[in-house]
């Protein structure tokens, strides 16, 4: 499964938008309040609901309820009114949302401002939809607290989004039966080397072992490793896989410098495989290295397409805009490049 579009009308920061996405790659930059994460969280609100490919007992007042608090769960906003989420702007009184799958299959979201728990949903789908997954990692990693956090969200209101409760499940997954295929191997190899050692699951906590020093919780590893950690479990329990949409929002966050080249080359090991990825990032080695990716045909044999996109506002209107190019160095309006160069005329 790939997103092939995403449209956007009178939703939150977006008045118009009609973005068309990479099936291997997606780098999203901008400046603060531009809509980076907006983008991931509607597209995945509007994917997770159907991942399981199950649709043959569901009423279409069932169905609708489930993309509601879907939306309501990843978003939470004010009084979980979805209401909140259509665009602030004098004459914006409604939102249209989509996004356009593989083989003409469409999902489709509206609501009014004064909408609470109702939506109108219409979902058009040619052939059965094959099961897939669809998978955030959020800024904050997980592989250190699943052990009761799953139990937790189901029993008490806990304030964290939804996309924490999801990710929390699929680390709570056991390990698949049966071998690996050779596209997982080879990128579960590929991250072994980088972390030099093996992650090991047992009585629902993680622990990280290398040769010759015994296990260690994952309390004690660095934000890096744990994040790289979860990718490698993830695998491992048959959640991430070549049907998989990744949305990894700012990677970058707590991560040392070091650790960057080894995420990115995970993410481009991951679109080989077959996983689509979309990246929100503020972080210039981030993009810089996905880059270089891009431009030199040596460091990119499979001929990944990696997309870079740019949020800005106008100036005067103050309207969320955006660019698309094939190359980071393309972009007219890069807020990251922008500071670094700024910081070379200090």
């Amino acid at each position: 499964m790939k997103i092939k579009k995403l449209t956007l009308n009178h939703f939150m920061a977006f008045e118009n938008a009609e973005i068309n996405w990479s099936d291997h790659i997606n780098i999203i930059s901008g400046e603060n309040s531009t809509g980076k994460t907006t983008l991931l969280k509607v597209m995945y609100s509007l994917i997770k609901p159907l991942s399981n490919g199950d649709r043959d007992n569901l009423t279409k007042e069932m169905e609708e309820q489930i993309f509601v608090k879907k939306i309501q769960g990843v978003f939470r906003p004010d009084e979980m009114k979805i209401g909140r989420l259509v665009s602030r702007k004098q004459g914006s009184n409604r939102t249209e949302f989509s996004v356009d799958l593989e083989e003409n299959q469409k999902i489709a979201v509206g609501f009014g401002n004064r909408q609470e728990n109702h939506a109108d949903v219409s979902i058009v789908q040619g052939k059965k939809t094959k099961k897939y997954d669809a998978i955030y990692i959020p800024t904050k990693e997980m592989i250190s607290t699943v052990e009761h956090f799953v139990s937790l969200y189901d029993e008490y209101h806990i304030d964290f989004e939804e996309m924490y409760y999801d990710l929390a499940k699929l680390l709570d997954r056991p390990i698949s039966k049966g071998p690996n295929t050779t596209e997982q191997n080879q990128v579960l190899s590929n991250l072994e080397d980088i972390m030099k050692g093996t992650i090991v699951h047992k009585s629902k906590k993680f622990y990280f072992k290398i040769k010759g020093e015994g296990e260690f919780e994952m309390g004690l590893l660095s934000d890096g490793y744990r994040k790289l950690s979860m990718i490698v479990y993830m695998i491992l329990s048959g959640s991430l896989n070549k049907n998989t949409i990744l949305f990894w929002d700012e990677p970058e966050t707590n991560m040392n410098p070091k650790m960057i080249r080894p995420i990115v080359q995970a993410m481009a090991a991951l679109a080989q495989m077959g996983v689509q990825i979309f990246v929100s990032t503020h972080d210039y080695f981030i993009q810089q290295e996905f880059n270089m990716i891009a431009a030199y045909p040596e460091l990119n044999p499979e001929k990944l397409d990696i997309r870079f996109i740019s949020l800005f506002r106008d100036e005067k209107t103050r309207d969320v805009n955006y660019e698309m190019r094939n190359s980071a160095s393309d972009l007219e309006h890069n807020a990251i490049m922008q500071e670094f160069d700024a910081m070379y005329k200090l």
